[in-house]
């Protein structure tokens, strides 16, 4: 499981995780697409919850969850992505029998994450992206190969991106603690890394974490 905030390069190692290791990677967006699509009990109960503009439960997420994980591609591995968000999900996740090898937390400064997440850029045609700082069009608000205007994804404006990083400190960043004290009864085993870097040294760390 990649725990870290918003911006800190969870998706980046994640990727990398799953191809080095062959195993699938598991968010509850694409579980919750591929039940719905299924019309199964389970995937038209949670549909039922969205239309309504709900939260889906939490025994309902975990149940989902559960049920991708008995899936013959997850017997030798995955990766959580996005899930657990909330401790009572890690608690029922624990009750389910799902344990957890590894959980790897990335860490970055939050003004580091605000820097890159409000600096990002796309060309909205082919979906190239940039960065003002760390990968600059070669023109000011340009696309390098067609000419055209970059644009800003709305949620990537400084409000909308503190006040992310706001929900992540009080939902998800007290799962820090919960898979702590797992690791210290033996449970499981974490390891805290820097999210700074250059993406190969990062990679090289994880892959000490998980083949040490």
């Amino acid at each position: 499981m990649l725990l870290g905030s918003p911006g800190v390069g969870k998706g980046t190692q994640a990727q990398f995780i799953c191809d080095a290791f062959h195993i699938p990677q598991i968010s509850t967006g694409n579980i919750f697409r591929a039940a719905i699509q299924s019309e199964s009990t389970l995937g038209l109960l949670a549909k039922s919850y969205s239309d309504r503009g709900e939260l889906v439960p939490d025994e309902l997420v975990c149940s989902l969850v559960k049920n991708r994980l008995d899936d013959a591609d997850c017997q030798s591995g995955f990766l959580l992505d996005g899930f657990p968000r909330t401790i009572p999900q890690a608690k029922a996740l624990e009750a389910m029998g799902v344990s957890l090898d590894h959980v790897i937390v990335l860490d970055a400064p939050l003004e580091e994450i605000v820097i890159r997440l409000t600096g990002r850029r796309f060309h909205p045609a082919s979906g190239r992206t940039y960065h003002l700082i760390h990968q600059p069009p070669k023109v000011v608000g340009k696309d390098d190969l067609t000419g055209e205007d970059l644009v800003q994804r709305s949620d990537d404006n400084e409000d909308v991106v503190r006040h992310r990083l706001d929900v992540y400190q009080r939902q998800t960043a007290p799962l820090i603690d919960f898979y702590r004290k797992q690791a210290e009864q033996g449970k499981t085993k974490i390891a805290f890394l820097s999210g700074l870097g250059k993406i190969e040294e990062i990679q090289a760390n994880i892959l000490n974490v998980l083949k040490g």
